[in-house]
């Protein structure tokens, strides 16, 4: 199993960064591990800092780029206002509850969210949060650049009491619905992964029914996929693809974080040249990983349902490499022999027939049936 860079960083005699050192100090559990099986169900302590139940998470991969946490609204409760001079993206795991946003003294803007909800804050802006309901603990997944950040401007201060605001980013004219429904951008080059829309806005209601689904013919298993981003520029992707199938593997930089909204499955992830080094990961609704710099990673679904994976990503200009996607993706043709055959494996304990076509493992040139396709 990979080590996280916290635990590199100690082996070398190094220092702590001033993100490790910030969250060490604050007494609340903090999960390093390669995954987490279950956000809803993971130990929480009291944050004094944010009068809430909360825990961080440091994963491997993950580590100096992107922050995760995750924050519990008790029934019927309320948090107080926070603000942090970085864009925050949320995604309830459990709950349902009231979101309002603001800059200063001048209009709040709210809307509620529920399980399965995707939220983008803008930096520096002001928000509450709420449990509506009285029977269950709301739980929130958050994400940001805070580690990357302090490695530039190592005082936490700087990020939680900056009173800079930009507020034409919700209060300029054509921003008077931003946390309104997301709107469809067709792209004029989709680039090597052939995606050409993309969904701009900063609120996502339900990931799990999400159904504005593009083809998604570079990677494979007759999957889909939907491409989004803040109006500020914090994005990602959810990829959907069908029982029984699996994804090609590939690799990219460091600090995207996957989360699953729903269905059954298992990850691997390895080195480049590590083939024996093999790490599995399984996962189910609510779960969460990150795949290591440059690890070649794929996914296989195991369940009885399609599988959503939300992947919350990394500044992949600052952390990709030029390679192209074909230098970076590893086709069926040419994959380790045991992928296919522990897949089977696990297909097998559900009952669960492969839906792969023998094909694919010996004609490069493949074609699957995409969603759309007549």
């Amino acid at each position: 199993m990979a080590a996280t860079r916290t635990e590199q960083a100690a082996g070398r005699g190094e220092a702590a960064s001033a993100y490790e050192s910030w969250i060490q100090a604050q007494g609340i559990p903090i999960h390093r591990a390669f995954f987490i099986e279950d956000l809803r169900t993971i130990e929480l302590g009291w944050w004094e800092f944010r009068q809430c139940q909360a825990a961080f998470l440091v994963l491997a991969g993950q580590e100096d780029i992107q922050e995760s946490r995750v924050t519990a609204i008790a029934p019927g409760a309320a948090l107080p206002p926070w603000k942090i001079a970085l864009e925050e993206m949320c995604y309830c795991v459990q709950g349902q509850g009231m979101c309002t946003v603001w800059s200063g003294d001048m209009p709040r803007k709210q809307f509620e969210f529920q399980k399965h909800s995707l939220f983008m804050i803008p930096p520096s802006y002001t928000y509450q949060l709420s449990n509506s309901r009285g029977d269950q603990e709301v739980r929130l997944l958050h994400c940001n650049y805070l580690p990357l950040a302090m490695l530039i401007m190592p005082i936490p201060d700087f990020y939680f009491n900056n009173e800079f605001v930009d507020t034409s980013i919700l209060y300029a004219e054509d921003e008077s619905e931003a946390f309104s429904e997301a709107k469809q951008v067709e792209r004029d080059n989709p680039g090597e992964r052939g995606v050409r829309a993309l969904w701009v806005g900063n609120f996502f209601p339900d990931m799990k029914a999400w159904d504005k689904l593009e083809a998604h013919r570079r990677r494979g298993a007759g999957g889909s996929v939907v491409d989004f981003r803040s109006r500020t520029g914090r994005g990602g992707h959810m990829s959907v693809f069908p029982v029984g199938t699996y994804k090609m593997a590939h690799r990219h930089g460091p600090g995207t974080v996957i989360v699953i909204p729903e269905g059954d499955g298992f990850s691997v992830l390895w080195p480049p040249g590590g083939d024996k080094e093999k790490t599995y990961v399984p996962w189910g609704e609510a779960s969460v990983f990150v795949p290591p710099n440059q690890w070649f990673h794929q996914h296989f679904n195991t369940g009885s349902v399609p599988a959503r994976y939300l992947a919350i990503a990394r500044p992949g200009r600052v952390f990709d490499t030029d390679e192209s996607l074909n230098d970076r993706q590893i086709a069926y043709t040419e994959e380790d022999p045991e992928i296919r055959q522990r897949f089977e494996n696990e297909l097998a304990k559900h009952s669960i027939q492969t839906r792969m076509p023998a094909e694919v493992y010996t004609n490069p040139n493949y074609q699957w049936k995409y969603r759309g396709d007549d």
